[in-house]
């Protein structure tokens, strides 16, 4: 009897960590996104700091990730944003800028996106195309829009 208990309590046991690892990878298709999100993170944290020497090696390794996921499951709006995002964030703004226009013209309301390719604008002094992106997020009630505008009006 204990010993079919046991049997069952392993059963279970291996059931669920199985179960755990599949619903652990990312809504984009591997865990190559995840990785990628999880340096970003990182990068940002370091960057705030000034210390952005480190937070620029994090960015270039999340560029790996999610080039390697975005090879895999192609045209996903949060990996395009965060590919333009570490673009942008180690200056290749014009490469930035093409991925940030590949994920609106999949999803044009993508509050992130339209944050992030205004961001680029203020930083190309394109302010006019970063006010028409903030004009995108106006009715999203978001926290992009409020950063947005911040950024536009203390340029």
């Amino acid at each position: 009897m204990k010993k079919n208990l046991l049997a069952i309590v392993i059963f279970y046991f291996a059931l669920t960590l199985s179960s755990y690892g599949a619903a652990s990878s990312s809504s984009n298709g591997s865990s190559n996104y995840d990785k990628g999100a999880y340096l970003i993170k990182k990068a940002k944290k370091l960057e705030e700091k000034g210390k952005i020497e480190k937070a620029n090696k994090r960015y270039k390794k999340a560029l790996d990730y999610l080039i390697k996921s975005n090879e895999k499951k192609p045209n996903q709006p949060d990996t395009l944003n965060y590919l333009g995002f570490a673009l942008r964030k180690i200056g290749n703004f014009e490469e930035a800028e093409k991925y940030y226009l590949e994920g609106l013209g999949i999803k044009p309301d993508h509050p992130g996106i339209n944050e992030y390719i205004g961001e680029l604008y203020i930083q190309t002094n394109r302010i006019d195309l970063a006010k028409e992106r903030l004009n995108v997020l106006k009715n999203c009630n978001c926290e992009e829009y409020n950063e947005l505008k911040e950024l536009i009006e203390n340029r």
